[in-house]
C-alpha cells in the first residue's frame, strides 16, 4: 500500500503542468514603430507561444511614469521588465552616456557593431545601478536635426537655441556654438513654430509622425542625437529566480523575436523617413513633404567630429570617472577606430 501511494505521488508530480511564469512589462513609447510593431506583438504573442510565460503588458507613458524613474522603479521590483531609452537613466548612470555616441554611427550596421561591442559595460552599469539584467538592446530611428531656419552645415548651428535628445547631444551642440534648450517632445512644434528653439532633435520617424515638419524648414538628417538605443532589461531578482531553461527561452526569443528584427529595419526605415520629410524618394507611411534636406560636405563632418572625439568624449570620460574611458576604448574605441586620450 505504501508503495502504492508512492508511485502514485510520483506519477501525479510527473503529470502537473509546469506553471507559467508570470511578467509584468512595460514598455517604450506606445506610440511609436518600435513599440507597435516590435515590442508588444513579442511580448504578448512570440514569448507566450514559446514557453511558459504569461505577460502583462503597458508601457511608461501609459503608466504615467517619469522618464527617470524607469529603471529605479525597475530594480525595486516595481515590475519585472522595463524598456526605454538609455539616455533617461544618465543622470543616475553618467558612464552610460558611452553607449550612444553622436557621429560616430552612420548606419544602422555601424550603430549595431557599437551596441555588441559596449554590451558587456552596459550589462554591468545595469546590474550595479538597477538591479537589472540586461536582455536586448534595440534602436530608436537615428536622432536627427529638424530646424525652422535656414542651415547648411554645422558651422550654422552656431548661436542657434537647439532642443537636444540626451546629455551627450546636448553637450555636443553646445560645443559646436549653440545654444541646448530643454523642451519636451509634445511642445517642440509650438517652440519651434513661436521661436522658443530654432532647431530641435528626434528620430526622423517621430518628427513626420509629429508633424514637425509643419513648423521647420530644413533637415539635417546626419546622426547627431546617435540612435537613441533602448534598453530591455529584468529585474535582477526576479531573472536569477528563474530557471536556467525559462533563462535559456527567453534570451533566445528576445533576441530572434524582437532584437534582430528591430535592427533589420532600422536602415529603410531611416531611408523612408527621410523621403517622406523631404520628397527625396518614395514616402510609404503617408505624403510626401518638401523640406530642404542639408547635405554635409566631408570637411564640415570631420571638423564636427574632431570637436566631439577632442572635446566631448574627455568631458565625458571625466564625468563617468574609474576605468570606462579604458573600457571604452577597448570595445567600442576599437569598432569605431577612436581612442579617447
Amino acid at each position: 500500500m505504501k508503495r502504492t501511494v508512492t508511485v502514485l505521488a510520483a506519477t501525479t508530480a510527473l503529470a502537473a503542468p509546469a506553471v507559467a511564469e508570470d511578467l509584468s512589462v512595460v514598455g517604450s513609447w506606445s506610440s511609436l514603430p518600435l513599440h507597435q510593431q516590435y515590442e508588444a506583438p513579442f511580448w504578448t504573442e512570440t514569448l507566450p507561444g514559446a514557453g511558459d510565460f504569461t505577460v502583462e503588458l503597458t508601457t511608461h507613458n501609459q503608466m504615467g511614469l517619469g522618464l527617470s524613474e524607469i529603471y529605479p522603479l525597475l530594480g525595486q521590483g516595481v515590475y519585472d521588465v522595463a524598456m526605454t531609452v538609455a539616455d533617461y537613466a544618465v543622470g543616475d548612470a553618467p558612464e552610460l552616456e558611452g553607449l550612444d555616441v553622436p557621429l560616430l554611427a552612420l548606419t544602422a550596421d555601424e550603430a549595431r557593431a557599437m551596441v555588441d561591442a559596449a554590451r558587456p559595460m552596459v550589462s554591468d552599469i545595469y546590474r550595479d545601478r538597477f538591479n537589472a539584467e540586461v536582455l536586448a538592446i534595440a534602436p530608436y530611428p537615428p536622432q536627427v536635426v529638424f530646424c525652422n531656419a535656414e542651415i547648411g552645415s554645422f558651422s550654422d548651428l552656431e548661436g542657434l537655441k537647439i532642443r537636444a535628445s540626451g546629455r551627450m547631444t546636448a553637450l555636443f551642440l553646445e560645443a559646436l556654438g549653440a545654444e541646448g534648450v530643454n523642451v519636451s517632445f509634445s511642445e517642440v512644434p509650438g517652440a519651434l513654430q513661436n521661436g522658443v528653439v530654432d532647431c530641435a532633435v528626434t528620430g526622423a520617424g517621430s518628427g513626420y509622425s509629429a508633424g514637425w515638419w509643419e513648423v521647420s524648414t530644413h533637415l539635417l538628417p546626419i546622426p547627431l542625437g546617435g540612435w537613441d538605443h533602448v534598453v530591455t532589461a529584468m529585474n535582477a531578482d526576479k531573472w536569477d529566480g528563474l530557471s536556467a531553461a525559462d533563462q535559456a527561452t527567453l534570451r533566445e526569443q528576445i533576441a530572434s523575436g524582437f532584437e534582430d528584427p528591430a535592427w533589420a529595419s532600422a536602415q529603410d526605415a531611416l531611408v523612408n523617413d527621410i523621403a517622406c520629410l523631404t520628397g527625396n524618394g518614395a514616402c510609404s507611411a503617408g505624403e510626401a513633404r518638401d523640406m530642404a534636406l542639408v547635405d554635409i560636405s566631408d570637411a564640415d563632418f570631420d571638423a564636427a567630429r574632431g570637436i566631439l572625439i577632442g572635446q566631448v568624449l574627455p568631458d565625458w570620460a571625466e564625468r563617468a570617472g574609474g576605468d570606462w574611458a579604458q573600457r571604452w576604448n577597448a570595445s567600442v574605441g576599437q569598432v569605431v577606430g577612436v581612442t579617447i586620450d
